[in-house]
């Protein structure tokens, strides 16, 4: 696997604190008022792929981190004002110029962001520096000409001086953000308000989206280690295709988050033509999803429910003109919410899932991650510790699993990896 050059750039974040709580300080005397910043209404989430005209390339998304919901904002004691949010991002590919999407979708207030940058390269939003965002809105920004390399870590830096929560988020990324403010910076594990960079490259196919849950999102991963299974595919790929990783932890099929403040996202079927179809220049589907409806209160009983929805989200992509490749699921025997009955479930979704009509292709992670002397619980060496979820070993080989012949469809040969 190549090596990642996500500790360098932390290092290098971690040691800048003294300078960049300066910074802010100093700022916050010159913090815009709101009244020159462009208002924005509810975009659609499909960003056309097309550059501009004197560009050879073409927009594709290279990272995206699905929003899950609004919560309060606990970075700091005090209020939010004058606050600068660095996300840092993984790409799949590179590119030389990048855009941002920023997402107000589950707050309740307008959403004013005064500065934005691209490794430090200032962002403008339809030819201003500030954009104030509405409940429920978004925004894709201007093209920014800075040059982004593929599989290392970017910093995308907000400042939002007038933030009055919720904030929409993306939690547990396993990626190591931070917060600033006048008294210093915090890590943090969640990505803010930022949801897609789209990089513009005359080289790569298009983008493979990678919808599922904690599974796809890397539960059990090393932090900022990049060792999730769509990491894995992406470095396999080498560049040829972009990987985007839509997946969150608690994610299900068929009903919306249960847990804390919803941090488990809207349902896929709910959230597919957002984070799946309105993906920059997508050209695959993965879906990985299933196991939740199987173990989370209230449990899905009826196999047959999941495996229709799993063809709708199919359908869905095939009206779009895209591939769709579906993996089995996983055996989770040991973990709390295990019952031999919740296992027959998952083993009767799996035999939906083989014998076809659903997906285009299979791949399946069952087979390759369970314990041939014990099919309902996973090998110990792919094991976490929680019997649910994987090491980086297990998402290795889950990556592995792949077939790259398998992810063009019926493309002409010479798009074929």
């Amino acid at each position: 696997m190549p090596r990642r050059h996500g500790p360098a750039l932390l290092t290098a974040l971690v040691a800048g604190t003294a300078a960049l709580a300066a910074i802010v300080a100093l700022a916050g005397s010159l913090l815009f008022s709101g009244g020159g910043a462009k208002q924005v209404g509810t975009e659609s989430v499909a960003r056309t792929p097309a550059a501009p005209a004197h560009s050879t390339g073409v927009w594709i998304g290279t990272w995206a981190g699905a929003p899950t919901a609004g919560v309060a904002d606990t970075s700091t004691d005090d209020d939010l004002t004058q606050r600068i949010i660095r996300n840092v991002v993984h790409t799949s590919i590179g590119g030389d110029a990048a855009r941002i999407t920023l997402s107000n979708l589950f707050g309740t207030h307008p959403l004013l962001v005064d500065r934005a940058t691209v490794n430090t390269r200032p962002v403008s939003f339809r030819g201003t520096p500030s954009v104030t965002i509405p409940a429920g809105g978004q925004i894709v920004s201007d093209p920014v000409v800075v040059p982004v390399a593929p599989d290392a870590d970017l910093v995308v830096s907000l400042r939002t001086p007038t933030a009055d929560g919720p904030v929409t988020v993306h939690p547990n990324s396993h990626q190591t953000s931070y917060v600033a403010d006048g008294r210093g910076t915090w890590r943090s594990n969640l990505w803010r308000y930022l949801t897609a960079v789209d990089v513009r490259n005359k080289a790569a196919a298009g983008a493979i989206v990678a919808i599922g849950d904690s599974l796809t999102a890397g539960t059990g991963s090393t932090l900022d280690a990049d060792s999730r299974w769509p990491d894995v595919l992406s470095d396999r790929l080498r560049g040829r295709y972009a990987v985007v990783n839509q997946g969150i932890a608690g994610n299900r099929i068929l009903r919306d988050g249960q847990g804390y403040g919803q941090m488990y996202g809207q349902r896929a079927i709910a959230r597919f033509d957002r984070d799946v179809l309105g993906v920059a220049d997508v050209k695959t589907v993965i879906i990985a999803l299933g196991i939740n409806d199987v173990q989370q209160f209230p449990k899905e009983r009826d196999p047959q429910r999941i495996a229709d929805a799993l063809r709708a989200m199919t359908e869905r992509a095939h009206a779009r003109g895209l591939h769709v490749v579906g993996a089995t699921l996983m055996p989770f025997e040991g973990s709390l919410a295990w019952t031999p009955a919740e296992d027959a479930v998952r083993r009767q979704v799996n035999a939906l899932i083989r014998a076809g009509g659903i997906f285009d292709e299979v791949v399946d992670f069952d087979r390759v991650v369970r314990d041939p002397y014990r099919p309902s619980r996973l090998l110990p060496e792919f094991d976490c510790g929680d019997h649910l979820h994987l090491n980086d070993n297990g998402y290795l080989r889950l990556g592995q699993q792949v077939d790259l012949q398998t992810l063009h469809g019926n493309r002409p040969a010479s798009d074929q990896l």
